[in-house]
């Protein structure tokens, strides 16, 4: 007998029926994990959406009440928002004015001051440097809202009447600056990690054809990243907007129409906390006004988000 042909067969092997059960029930268990795992990740997603579904559904249910009383008209249009007086009007005009003042000039704080400390920390600052300053950095947005807001009321408010003797104690532009450095945080951090992303390739190409790093930060990085740089503003905007207890203690509670900054003016947010802290009757159309503001608070919200994925969608598309 042949050993040679005796060892090849023995290095063969064999298929066997319990092998091929046996590999078969680890797909099937396999499969039943991922689905598993898929069916969790369905799970988170879904709860994110029904809670905001939820939540303009409260909105909603509950101003529905008010616009039975108000017309909506007079709601866009009436320049007096005294819904606790003896003639009471109910005019959102003075409280978006305020809220869109105070975001603005935080904004103008956070966007610019944001964008070039972020152009620094991602093309210029030492590995080191900034391991230690994004951190730092972001140890601000763990800060209390409530202690932004007695620093705008004692810290920057009196340092801005210096400037303007006659600048009040309640007013928008000491809470816009504050807001304006309790948000800038999240611009830096989401800028510089959407300026990191860009490939190297591209500053390498830029330096090759004989640009600076300032250059190449501004012309080549810059534009490259501005998708991300669209969504850290948005986020921005969004917890601007947002925006609570900075407002009701540094901006006063008395519901002013005007687009000075220097004047005081209650926001939406702050006649929230003004009326949610009152001792209003739940079903009265003094505390359903607050749903009603509420709710165009979160629709001027979505559409700042809508606004930037539309933004997003076109700068990823042309760069």
């Amino acid at each position: 007998m042949d050993t040679s042909s005796v060892a090849e067969q023995e290095a063969i092997p064999i298929s066997k029926p319990d092998a091929i059960e046996e590999a078969a029930a680890r797909r099937r268990a396999r499969q039943r994990r991922e689905r598993v795992i898929e069916g969790g990740l369905f799970l988170a997603a879904l709860t994110s959406v029904a809670t905001t579904v939820t939540i303009i559904a409260v909105l909603l249910s509950e101003s529905i009440g008010f616009f039975k009383t108000v017309p909506l008209l007079d709601f866009f249009t009436d320049t007096l928002w005294t819904p606790l007086f003896a003639n009471p009007h109910y005019g959102i005009l003075p409280l978006l004015a305020g809220t869109l003042v105070t975001s603005a000039v935080g904004l103008l704080v956070a966007i610019p001051l944001g964008t070039v400390a972020a152009i620094y920390l991602s093309e210029f600052s030492s590995s080191r440097l900034r391991e230690i300053m994004k951190p730092t950095l972001e140890l601000l947005g763990a800060v209390p809202t409530v202690v932004y807001g007695y620093f705008a009321l004692l810290v920057v408010t009196p340092a801005l009447q210096r400037v303007w003797p006659d600048l009040p104690v309640f007013n928008m532009l000491g809470p816009g600056i504050v807001i304006g450095i309790m948000i800038m945080p999240f611009v830096i951090s989401l800028s510089e990690d959407a300026m990191r992303a860009v490939p190297m390739v591209l500053r390498e190409g830029s330096y090759a054809m004989g640009a600076t790093r300032l250059q190449t930060a501004w012309r080549v990085v810059v534009p490259a990243a501005t998708s991300g740089l669209v969504a850290a503003y948005v986020l921005g905007i969004s917890r601007a907007v947002g925006e609570t207890m900075v407002v009701a203690i540094a901006a006063g509670q008395n519901p002013n129409l005007t687009w000075n900054p220097l004047e005081p003016a209650a926001t939406i947010t702050a006649y929230i906390v003004q009326v949610a802290l009152g001792d209003l009757p739940h079903g009265s159309i003094g505390y359903q006004s607050i749903f009603a503001a509420g709710l165009v608070l979160a629709l001027m919200t979505f559409a700042f988000n809508i606004l930037g994925h539309v933004l997003r969608k076109r700068f990823r598309e042309v760069y």
